[in-house]
């Protein structure tokens, strides 16, 4: 099952043959490797998603399909499985981007602001501050792709932020630049 934010099957598989074209150009990286190599020049910040979210139950076997305005796709989630979450940012600027949490992290992140549900099931969160680690991919980056901690491939671009969660490296992930700018408070910024 596809949300309104995802795209029906046809175009889905559209989006399947767009992507395999363009994965063909892009290198593939490690990109835990990369975050290390990174922190160890000291290029590597810390910062902190603080701007609310809109967080409803994942129906079973949904997926989502993660587009940015003007960026386009930023990745694909696996199947739901129960008590999984589909988080919406509340970011105009990048579309309200829509990613799906898995149930054993989603507690650990968003906090329930207290508000009832709206339509469609959409409840307002708050991000539990959690400090996560960053690294800016420089303008001079060329694109590339990895494997994202759920299994699935992402692009990342010059400019996007590699996020990672300090008590596990493995947690590393690509936030597009807006979505980095509108969502995420820095604490500490990388050495000059």
């Amino acid at each position: 099952m596809l949300t309104k934010k995802a795209a029906s099957f046809p175009a889905l598989a559209l989006l399947a043959v767009f992507l395999s074209q363009s994965l063909l150009h892009a290198e593939t990286v490690d990109a835990v490797a990369l975050f290390k190599q990174a922190a160890g020049e000291g290029k590597t910040g810390v910062a902190r998603k603080t701007k609310p979210v809109d967080a409803r139950p994942a129906n079973a076997g949904e997926i989502i399909v993660t587009v940015i305005k003007n960026d386009g796709v930023e990745t694909k989630s696996k199947p739901a499985e129960p008590n999984d979450f589909v988080v919406r940012n509340r970011c105009p600027e990048t579309g309200n981007e829509e990613y799906l949490v898995k149930a054993e992290k989603f507690p650990a992140r968003y906090a329930d602001a207290g508000k009832a549900a709206g339509e469609g099931g959409w409840k307002e969160y708050v991000p539990q501050g959690k400090d996560m680690n960053f690294y800016i991919l420089p303008a001079d980056t060329k694109a590339f792709e990895f494997q994202a901690p759920w299994g699935e491939t992402m692009i990342a671009k010059p400019g996007d932020a590699l996020v990672q969660t300090p008590s596990d490296e493995k947690d590393t992930y690509r936030v597009a630049a807006a979505s980095f700018a509108c969502t995420y408070d820095i604490v500490s910024q990388p050495s000059p």
